[in-house]
């Protein structure tokens, strides 16, 4: 009888083991994959390691990216002023511009009008739009940095 005890245990313990190991394992398969280096939507064995990282349930991911930047996989999830997407770093925008015409002289431009991938606080000079202070950092692949998170 003890030693079915024991078997059976050993046999949980394995399956836990087995089961935690897993959500790393499926992160170290995705990456350092060069296709991956783009933002992908989330293949269903990451839900639970993204989720965890964003203090989620996997239900509640929304909508949400994964790339890897070598061997670390990353997380974005899109919000009102969250983009996954590249960064905007022109100094040059047509909604602004837009906005600089209609409202010559403004002091802000509001995100509607220069996009939320912007990295620049933006005003109007008379007519033409002004790139200001940049709000956010940009990574090494051109993503806003604090809108990205290391998925372990």
């Amino acid at each position: 009888m003890r030693l079915r005890t024991v078997t059976a245990a050993l046999a949980f313990v394995t399956l836990l083991v087995g089961a935690l190991s897993a959500q790393p394992a499926a992160a170290a398969s995705y990456c350092p994959n060069p296709a991956h280096a783009k933002p992908a939507k989330v293949p269903p064995d990451l839900v639970a390691p993204l989720a965890k990282a964003f203090a989620l349930e996997p239900g509640a991911l929304g909508a949400a990216f994964v790339r890897c930047v070598g061997p670390k996989l990353m997380g974005c999830m899109v919000g009102a002023n969250l983009v996954c997407d590249k960064a905007d770093q022109r100094a040059r925008c047509r909604g602004a511009t837009a906005w600089c015409r209609e409202n010559p002289g403004a002091t802000v431009i509001p995100m509607a009008a220069t996009g939320h991938a912007t990295i620049y606080e933006w005003s109007c000079n008379g007519r033409n739009a002004v790139p200001g202070k940049a709000l956010v950092s940009v990574d090494g692949q051109g993503y806003i940095a604090n809108n990205w998170k290391g998925v372990p």
